[in-house]
């Protein structure tokens, strides 16, 4: 694949290559770095349009706080090689004697993935037992090129197509429609919401960047190239290659050996098996061909979709808030649980909601959640929302999530504001010129490459499975204040499901913080929040 390759200076790369594993590729690990100082790099890079490794020059190396410039004069004095060595025997010896598996979970590596695509990135970000912070579509502009082109891939199986002329000039009139749509949505919206009293330009602004990002975000193709920034144990970070290596995309599969490449370079002892005989191979074998006979399969029960609304509750537990009141004692009891069950179903209705009251307890803020009684009740839910919302709603990976391919089969959504600055056909002529590009793709090289074309705007089916625990969790986060319009929108319809239609009254009235009302400027109290934090600690604003 082409990969941009970013310029340093040579003072710079001296400084570089003392926490960054390589200074010319896409995939990187961060080294001899505290930990709170790569979490905090990861942060910043989640809403920032530079690369990790330049935000390190601009914001952070030259911080007295931070205390980076001391570490690099600190490892002058020592063979950064020598030590991984050294590292290595010890692990290879605490392996023999304890088991890799176990060992494996202990040990994690920083990794950034750059300019990887809107696709991938949804593979990389699949399994549950590691952390992710992805490059977000609301605080950056896509307007700019980087290096000679807009902001997206040009996937392998493309580039080696009669198909990669037209693919390139439908992407590049993408990114300049959405450049211009930026232009024309940001002085609407400051008309519209005109700054207030005792804002700073820069609370302002970025609330009005955030609201005309929500909107026009819907042109970006899932070809859109995005940071990534992943903290992972060395099993993580197995499974994860183990699964990318057997994935029917080239990106996929390139991107797993860059990142093999770096993670031997600090964790090399748990990458051993990865791509071995036996072992990982086999593995990725396995997951391949398990993926090729499902598709054919599936290609026998093909059937037209049944209409169904945004957001569709499928199963739920009858008696769950019986259930949960039995399993609220279950701790405080020398009861076996089917005893419990028993005894809790004979007490009058209004005693089993006290016991369940007492459980959630008098809940201060959204972080006071009640215990693992909630797991009792499980949810099923079939969503069909664009791929921007879902975006948003696919990082709660601690639940059971499933996706479908992308496509523009279930149509796409139209944000108010693009028909109020009367943009309405050309943003039906970027859907209509994906779409006829998709078709052609599509019986070309497959669904799969096609995806790449497809622009967020467009729905995806999905499902959520999760309890109730899971959904305090959730629902109660992504109908704040300051979520986008659309995944609150989603997330309150999954609590007036709970209430209504499984009618768990008494579980979805303890989630006291999912908020239904709606707000014109969803970030605006958010920036204020943040605004009067940086003067409390006496940090000087941003420019605007």
């Amino acid at each position: 694949m082409d990969f941009h390759v970013e310029q340093f200076t040579e003072d710079e790369r001296r400084v570089l290559g003392r926490f960054f594993t390589n200074l010319d590729r896409p995939v990187f690990a961060i080294v001899n770095l505290p930990e709170v100082v790569k979490g905090a790099l990861f942060a910043r890079y989640s809403r920032s349009p530079k690369s990790v490794r330049r935000l390190f020059l601009d914001e952070f190396y030259n911080q007295p706080e931070v205390g980076v410039a001391s570490i690099a004069a600190e490892l002058e004095t020592e063979d950064p090689t020598v030590r991984l060595q050294r590292a290595q025997d010890l692990y290879d010896r605490v392996f023999s004697e304890y088991g890799d598996d176990s060992v494996a979970q202990l040990g994690g590596a920083h990794l950034a993935c750059e300019q990887a695509s809107n696709v991938l990135t949804k593979v990389l970000e699949w399994g549950r037992l590691a952390s992710y912070l992805e490059q977000s579509t609301r605080y950056i502009f896509y307007d700019k090129k980087l290096g000679d082109r807009y902001r997206y891939m040009i996937p392998p199986e493309i580039d080696d197509s009669p198909f990669r002329d037209r693919y390139v000039a439908t992407m590049d009139w993408l990114f300049d429609t959405y450049a211009h749509l930026i232009e024309r949505l940001v002085p609407y919206y400051e008309t519209l919401y005109p700054k207030q009293e005792g804002d700073s330009n820069f609370v302002w602004r970025s609330t009005i960047r955030a609201k005309a990002c929500d909107d026009v975000r819907g042109l970006l193709p899932a070809a859109t190239t995005s940071n990534v920034g992943i903290f992972g144990s060395g099993q993580a970070y197995e499974m994860m290659l183990i699964r990318m290596r057997a994935h029917p995309l080239a990106e996929a599969r390139e991107f797993a050996d860059l990142m093999l490449d770096e993670l031997r370079k600090v964790i090399p002892s748990f990458m051993k098996r990865v791509d071995v005989p036996g072992r990982g191979i086999d593995w990725s074998e396995y997951l391949s061909e398990i993926a090729i006979k499902m598709a054919e399969l599936a290609g026998e029960v093909a059937a037209q979709p049944q209409p169904r609304p945004e957001v569709t509750l499928v199963e739920w537990e009858q008696d769950a808030e019986l259930k949960t009141a039995a399993a609220s004692l279950y701790a405080y009891t020398d009861l076996p649980d089917d005893q419990l069950l028993d005894l809790v179903a004979d007490l009058p209705e209004q005693k089993r909601a006290e016991l369940i009251r007492a459980y959630v307890g008098d809940r201060r803020n959204r972080r006071h959640k009640p215990g693992r009684a909630m797991e009792r009740s499980d949810y099923r839910f079939d969503i069909l929302c664009d791929y921007g919302i879902f975006r948003d709603l696919q990082r709660h990976r601690m639940l059971s999530i499933e996706w479908q391919r992308l496509s523009p089969r279930h149509g796409y959504v139209t944000p108010e504001a693009i028909v109020d600055v009367g943009a309405q056909d050309l943003w039906d002529e970027a859907m209509a010129r994906t779409e006829s590009l998709h078709r052609e793709v599509a019986e070309g090289l497959g669904p799969d490459v096609a995806q790449y074309v497809v622009p967020f705007a467009y729905r995806v089916r999905f499902f959520f499975q999760l309890n109730a625990r899971e959904a305090f969790h959730l629902l109660e986060l992504r109908t704040g204040p300051g979520g986008h319009p659309g995944y609150r929108r989603v997330c309150q319809e999954m609590h007036r499901l709970i209430a209504e239609q499984a009618g768990h009254r008494l579980i979805a009235d303890a989630m006291t913080y999912v908020d239904h009302a709606d707000y014109d400027l969803a970030r605006l109290e958010g920036e204020r929040r943040a605004a009067a934090k940086r003067a409390a600690l006496g940090i000087t604003e941003p420019e605007s």
